[in-house]
């Protein structure tokens, strides 16, 4: 019996030990311009699966968003982070951030076309089902999967923004929606008017979207990123609890929309 013991502890080791979360880099092209993207997946998966496009702040594909990537390649999908600003452009300093984010924000045809270039290359990964896709981001990456969601991708099924800029889309616009809607909130927020908040709502209630709006009390900006606050931006703050809630938020959201 013992020996018996032994050796399923030993094939439940040797499972676990081939489990691995692979990561590549990938380029692709949106807008004319040369993308660096970056996907995460678990190889000890079989066969196809969800797949969920995670877009930057207005930094650029940084750590952050790599690191988010790898967490969903953990929980069984194939995550893609875009490159939204082409050619891995990335920056630390709130002013060149803002140039960047409002360069793509300016042509909002262009802005949608970035991130739908990203969507069809994850769809191209060989382990991804195409007609099962997700959207997510921060600060300027949520926004972008909010504006995702009002073209009425036929592919997206969830669209999660983590303390992103809230459109104020018209009814007829927000009734373009077809997926699942999930927006994680700063209750103390202060780049969020109020009045920008109760507009989003109304058209989304109006459209009768499937959305949720989380609004956590205490959490600032950015509220999901680690070492924030060591950038000494007046706004900006890590929120633990905040950053756990959403993420929880998230994935059930994510189960719903995938059917799984």
């Amino acid at each position: 019996m013992k020996s018996l013991a032994s050796l399923g502890c030993l094939l439940l080791l040797t499972q676990f030990s081939t489990a691995e979360i692979k990561t590549k880099a990938v380029d692709y092209t949106a807008d004319g311009v040369t993308c660096k993207g970056f996907v995460a997946w678990d190889d000890a998966i079989q066969g196809k699966r969800p797949g969920v496009v995670v877009v930057h702040e207005w930094w650029g594909l940084n750590e952050d968003a790599k690191n988010r990537a790898k967490m969903l390649a953990g929980l069984g999908y194939v995550a893609l982070c875009a490159d939204m600003y082409g050619d891995g452009a990335l920056t630390e300093h709130p002013s060149k951030a803002g140039e960047m984010a409002s360069a793509v924000r300016k042509n909002i045809d262009s802005w949608r076309g970035r991130a739908k270039a990203a969507i069809e290359k994850l769809q191209s990964h060989e382990n991804v089902e195409k007609n099962k896709i997700a959207i997510m981001g921060y600060c300027f990456g949520g926004s972008t999967s909010l504006q995702i969601a009002m073209t009425g991708h036929p592919d997206v099924k969830a669209a999660i923004s983590f303390h992103g800029a809230l459109p104020t889309p018209t009814v007829e616009e927000a009734k373009k929606i077809q997926c699942k809607v999930l927006v994680c909130h700063g209750a103390d927020d202060s780049f969020i008017e109020e009045e920008t908040i109760a507009k989003f709502k109304s058209a989304f209630n109006e459209a009768k979207v499937d959305y949720t709006f989380e609004s956590y009390p205490g959490a600032k900006h950015s509220f999901t990123v680690k070492g924030i606050d060591d950038k000494a931006v007046k706004g900006l703050e890590y929120n633990a609890e905040a950053d756990k809630k959403s993420w929880d938020s998230m994935q059930k959201v994510l189960k719903e929309a995938f059917g799984k």
